[in-house]
């Protein structure tokens, strides 16, 4: 059944990935988007337009869906908190800094050059919210984990704000990543990313048993013979990049992390060799949907997709809070 279920899944995202391929500002006739893959045809204002934006969109989409929702189910088993996310727990907050940081002040355009900062962002925001969580009594308790994270987000937030601030000739240049989006941005862009995401996403797949030994607690994980701690190193790393290859290339895209592994535990239960798979194909018909939605609710102008991802995912993040303090 979750077979069946994972390519029910796949089926959903073939179709997502259909409609952000033929619907935008002007609607493309079905025939018309098979004739820019088979037949394509330069002198066509169509066709060009699938080949070179509407494609490059929905592939971006895809990558950045299944990478923030795969980096929250890691996150979740990581710390066994169920409202655990990149962007929750300012990993995303952190990377958007030091990316906002290099293209205006150190003035590197490339993603090449900008991916890196957004790793080491990630990298230091999730160092942070792990020693500010360690400290004092309920040492990494959930509470105090989502505290740190939101401290941390409203810090990193005020340094990128304060950074505009000082240079205010390249706010427009900025906005791109504040909001998050995943237009304006071409597949030779995002090529730089790629390989790094797809090689975390495999290691992810393949991380899958590891991460159910892990779930049980370090006690029993130690006494299988596990090894504990490079597991939880390897996870961590695997959100970093995941994390940091998202923001790099569409800025701050919120709640994908924390909603769709939730939706996936609702269908295949605890079982991370599912969880994961599922989350990274969820997760990229989610934001594909979230981008179509994005196009159509101020036309003609578009609305930021982080935008609409918060909408879907702050009702959501309520319910689980609530739920899990009544349950405190």
């Amino acid at each position: 059944m979750k077979a069946l279920g994972l390519w029910a899944c796949f089926a959903l995202l073939l179709v997502s990935f259909a409609a952000s391929i033929l619907w935008g500002q002007t609607r493309t006739p079905l025939a018309t988007a098979a004739s820019a893959f088979l037949h394509y045809d330069r002198d066509s204002a169509e066709q060009v337009i699938i080949r070179t934006t509407r494609l490059s969109r929905a592939v971006i989409a895809c990558m950045i869906g299944a990478s923030l929702a795969v980096a929250g189910a890691l996150m979740q088993a990581l710390t066994r908190n169920p409202l655990a996310s990149t962007d929750l727990f300012g990993i995303n907050a952190g990377a958007l800094f030091f990316v906002v940081f290099g293209a205006v002040f150190l003035s590197f355009n490339s993603l090449a050059h900008l991916m890196w900062f957004a790793f080491l962002g990630a990298t230091v925001a999730a160092l942070l919210v792990f020693l500010l969580g360690s400290v004092g009594r309920d040492a990494l308790s959930p509470i105090k984990i989502v505290l740190a994270g939101a401290a941390l987000t409203a810090l990193f937030s005020s340094f990128t704000s304060g950074l505009l601030v000082v240079n205010e000739q390249n706010l427009e240049g900025v906005l791109f990543w504040i909001g998050g989006s995943v237009s304006g941005r071409t597949l030779d862009m995002a090529y730089p990313v790629f390989p790094v995401v797809i090689a975390a996403g495999i290691l992810a797949l393949c991380l899958g048993p590891a991460v159910n030994i892990l779930t049980s607690g370090d006690d029993i994980a130690k006494g299988l013979g596990q090894k504990v701690i490079a597991v939880k190193l390897l996870m961590g790393a695997i959100i970093v990049v995941l994390a940091g290859g998202s923001v790099a290339v569409g800025g701050l895209i919120g709640f994908i992390g924390l909603v769709v592994p939730h939706l996936v535990r609702s269908l295949v239960g605890i079982d991370y060799r599912w969880i994961i798979p599922y989350s990274a194909v969820l997760g990229a018909s989610l934001l594909l949907m979230a981008d179509i939605a994005a196009r159509f609710v101020i036309r003609p102008e578009e609305m930021p997709i982080g935008i609409v991802t918060a909408l879907i995912g702050a009702p959501f993040f309520i319910a689980i809070a609530r739920r899990g303090f009544r349950k405190a």
